[in-house]
């Protein structure tokens, strides 16, 4: 009879530890896996920065560049230029 009630006692109380424990735990899974994500956002928001940077660095010094941007997205033309547009 002592041997069961040892074993329903350790039982008992390994259950109440998980209880305890166990949301504890799955929280922290949680905020790992949100961290990885932020993680993941910060790299990419740094790769995005350092073009932005190059872009404005291009854009400071060279005027080919410049010119070649403001005919790309305003289709800018010089004066006696034929443009020809592709329909889609």
């Amino acid at each position: 009879m002592e041997k069961k009630r040892v074993i329903a006692g350790v039982v008992i109380g390994g259950l109440a530890l998980a209880a305890f424990f166990l949301p504890g735990h799955t929280r922290l899974q949680e905020l790992k896996a949100e961290r990885e994500q932020y993680e993941k956002r910060i790299t990419l928001l740094e790769e995005y920065n350092c073009a932005l940077q190059e872009e404005v660095a291009r854009m400071s010094g060279d005027l080919d560049y410049i010119e070649k941007k403001a005919r790309d997205k305003l289709g800018i033309v010089r004066k006696g230029e034929i443009v020809y547009r592709k329909d889609e």
